[in-house]
């Protein structure tokens, strides 16, 4: 693969406690640490925080903007800070490697918070 290291795409995001609900009626994952405020402001994060994989789907839909078509190989993920409501995030995503020979880039993804903590970091090898 030939390495580039270049951000193709940066957006910005702010989730709300209503897609923190939604999602949680979707996936059927209703923890309360997601969907209720009063219990979330007993624990660590004082908050609810946002669903690993609601993140992982804006990421997937903007690698779905920006490469129709492609098809995930791998994903890698890890959510090192939490992910609250209301809060701008700023959604990266960088090609680290592009093999012409087998139509397969590897993406750094990450979603950073206002102050600059990365709440989600991961690698997705796509084929185009």
């Amino acid at each position: 693969m030939n390495s580039d290291s270049v951000t193709i795409i940066q957006e910005q995001k702010t989730f709300t406690q209503a897609e923190f609900d939604a999602f949680a009626r979707l996936s059927g994952d209703d923890n309360p640490i997601h969907v209720d405020p009063e219990f979330s402001a007993r624990t660590r994060f004082g908050r609810t925080v946002a669903h690993g994989m609601l993140l992982y789907s804006v990421i997937c839909g903007a690698i779905s903007r920006h490469f129709p078509g492609a098809v995930q190989l791998s994903q890698e993920l890890m959510f090192p800070a939490p992910t609250f409501a209301n809060e701008p995030m700023t959604l990266d995503i960088q090609i680290l490697e592009r093999d012409e020979a087998t139509a397969q880039v590897r993406l750094l993804t990450e979603i950073r918070n206002p102050a600059g903590d990365v709440t989600l970091s991961g690698e997705t090898v796509i084929l185009l």
